[in-house]
């Protein structure tokens, strides 16, 4: 269920969001990222993912979101979860007024084929394949995502998937 803006925005101010978000990896071991173009973390380069809507169960939003996202749906069966991983923003997505809180829940999903139908300028204005190494340095790319990349289960992950 999507909320209007009052609503959402007092949510905002009250209560943690619960999101997915997708740690995208290509066969060479590359990471997709897009440029956000909303608050919070606008202008960085972000992991794609989204809010988990009220009566939405995590296996619905995680289809929701990749076909939102990636312009494919994937199943949540094909993804390996990370964790939870909290993102705190001083601002939010009407502004600067009040923080955000994010309890993300990251998700490894790793691509046989081509996204061929990314969605542009909804989410995200740009995307690019990432190596790992320039993402973890490169300062446009936002501390949340470069969490992921630092954490050992996910190195471990992808050495396994590109392995294979």
């Amino acid at each position: 269920m999507l909320l209007d803006q009052d609503t959402f925005s007092t949510v905002i101010k009250s209560a943690p969001l619960v999101s997915i978000d997708l740690v995208v990896i290509n066969g060479a071991g590359q990471a997709l990222l897009g440029q956000r173009l909303n608050r919070p973390a606008k202008g960085s380069w972000f992991v794609p993912g989204g809010r988990v809507l009220k009566d939405e169960s995590l296996s619905a939003a995680f289809k929701r979101l990749t076909l939102d996202e990636l312009g494919c749906e994937f199943d949540i069966s094909q993804a390996s979860l990370i964790g939870p991983f909290d993102h705190f923003y001083n601002d939010n997505v009407f502004g600067k007024e009040f923080t955000t809180h994010y309890v993300a829940l990251g998700y490894v999903l790793q691509l046989d084929s081509e996204l061929t139908l990314l969605p542009l300028n909804i989410q995200h204005g740009q995307y690019q394949w990432f190596d790992i190494s320039t993402l973890l340095i490169d300062t446009a790319v936002h501390l949340h995502t470069q969490w992921y990349f630092e954490s050992q289960q996910v190195e471990n992950l992808i050495k396994a998937l590109v392995k294979d």
